[in-house]
């Protein structure tokens, strides 16, 4: 039964469901957005287009949880039974109700007879109460409404329908619990084994009071475990975080889980005017600089980013986002970044895309070689004129290379912008792992320079027999000598 902290159950409804035709997202942003509400979600059901197992589901999350959320089940055709599954789950008949019923005819047409398919959704349980919902932009109340019966709230199936109807109504119905679950997040550099003791302690302290989650995570570059602790008192969860951090001080990792965000104030806090000297902060510094300078030249339509999922563009990729957001501060549009498309990893065109989500950006897609590419760009995006690239003066072809060199006569004209032109191998990896910029998975295993599939192989410097005496490799930022970066790619490979 409902007790003094408000719970929730979620009831998906659809074959479509449970036979895989349709992925349920739903019940992931109910789950996600009651939590910050104060109310807890103790059960998800997912249930097909069966009225007998609809209304015993409802009838048996009302008794037990404080508010039911159906989701689903609510159209015009034969096998939406969700209002009928919820009249029954409390004995009452079905009625059309007036209200729906004009908002289906100013919607469909006044011309339809009262066992239309189109005014199914409007015969609703007796005591049903309708609850309107405001455009969030406009103020203006919704034309159709959600149908609740008692704790029982019908919500739609399609995922925009069921979040435009629940942002809308969520003060309404679910802000009044005066419970805020407090959370806070720990990351750990060894897996669950290597510490479970420790978690049993704290936990056997702490579990009816800060409950402890462990979950473990395979293919993060920066932790292997992450501990969520949650209450609702503010001073005791502090307290046991402070306590969990102490027990497991050795193994913490100060991870930053939104890296894009803090990157203007990170970015110069280590090249900046807050930088205290040093090669590493000089080399940030400098490109910083360099890219500043670039875009006193150059409007952001005129330059773009050479990216294509490697070490040295993504470390410039983020700077670059830095410095337009620290020089542009209201600037909402896209950045722009050049991709030339090659036969290349899977890995990498995950990266790519998750880049593009990431920094916002807007890509120019070319093919073929270099030269070529290039031309093609020209007669698509004839306002371009400067690229920023990620060249390094120990890289093939770049010893006389300047901060701004236009390209060869014979080539297409454009200004290429080199900021990392002093950087070394090391400097990108420590400007990376230090503000922990997202990278493609491939450098943890070892790989250190990204060329065509065929012709890169992991580094053999970083080859070394693991624990059950298998051959394995150590991440690319692990390299010693950053003069054997290149060591896997082999001479057929294009630079």
């Amino acid at each position: 039964m409902a007790g003094a902290k408000p719970t929730a159950g979620i009831i998906i409804i659809g074959d479509e469901i449970l036979k895989g035709h349709t992925a349920d997202t739903n019940s992931h942003f109910l789950c996600k957005e009651l939590y910050t509400l104060g109310v807890k979600v103790e059960k998800i059901s997912v249930v097909g287009d069966d009225l007998q197992v609809i209304s015993q589901e409802i009838a048996k999350f009302s008794s037990t949880f404080t508010h039911v959320i159906t989701s689903g089940g609510i159209g015009p055709t034969h096998d939406d039974l969700t209002l009928e599954g919820v009249a029954m789950a409390f004995k009452e008949e079905l009625y059309l109700h007036p209200e729906i019923e004009a908002a289906c005819k100013k919607y469909f047409g006044n011309d339809l007879s009262p066992d239309s398919p189109h005014l199914k959704m409007a015969k609703v349980p007796q005591s049903t109460r309708l609850l309107y919902g405001v455009n969030q932009k406009t103020g203006a109340k919704h034309d159709y409404p959600l149908v609740s019966v008692n704790n029982v709230f019908v919500f739609p199936g399609i995922p925009s329908l069921l979040e435009r109807a629940f942002h809308s109504l969520k003060d309404q119905l679910f802000a009044s619990s005066g419970i805020t679950f407090h959370v806070r997040e720990v990351y750990l550099s060894e897996h669950e084994l290597k510490v479970v003791d420790i978690l049993n302690k704290f936990n056997a302290k702490y579990k009816d009071t800060v409950p402890l989650g462990s979950y473990p995570e395979w293919h993060n570059s920066y932790y292997k475990l992450k501990l969520i602790l949650e209450s609702g008192d503010e001073e005791l969860i502090e307290s046991a975080h402070s306590e969990l951090i102490s027990m497991l001080h050795e193994y913490i990792v100060h991870y930053q889980k939104d890296p894009v965000s803090v990157a203007p104030e990170q970015v110069y806090a280590i090249g900046g005017i807050l930088n205290s000297g040093g090669h590493f902060s000089t080399a940030v510094g400098n490109a910083i600089n360099t890219i500043e300078r670039a875009l006193d030249q150059y409007t952001l339509e005129e330059i773009c980013v050479g990216f294509n999922g490697g070490k040295d563009c993504t470390a410039l990729l983020h700077m670059y986002y830095a410095v337009v957001k620290r020089k542009f501060p209201d600037y909402k549009g896209h950045l722009q970044v050049l991709y030339v498309e090659a036969p290349t990893f899977p890995e990498i065109d995950t990266f790519i895309s998750q880049s593009v989500k990431r920094y916002n950006l807007k890509t120019l897609t070319v093919h073929g070689r270099m030269k070529e590419a290039l031309s093609d760009l020209k007669k698509k995006h004839p306002e371009l004129k400067a690229v920023l690239m990620g060249t390094r003066r120990t890289d093939p072809y770049s010893a006389s290379l300047s901060e701004f060199s236009p390209t060869d006569k014979d080539w297409p004209e454009y200004m290429r912008v080199n900021p990392m032109l002093e950087w070394s191998y090391h400097d990108v990896w420590q400007f990376i792992r230090q503000l922990y910029v997202p990278y493609c998975r491939l450098y943890d295993q070892g790989y250190t320079s990204l060329g065509s599939k065929t012709h890169t192989d992991p580094n053999p410097s970083l080859r070394y027999t693991n624990e059950y005496g298998q051959t394995a490799y150590k991440p690319a930022w692990m390299l010693e000598n950053g003069l054997d970066e290149r060591s896997g790619r082999n001479p057929l490979s294009p630079k």
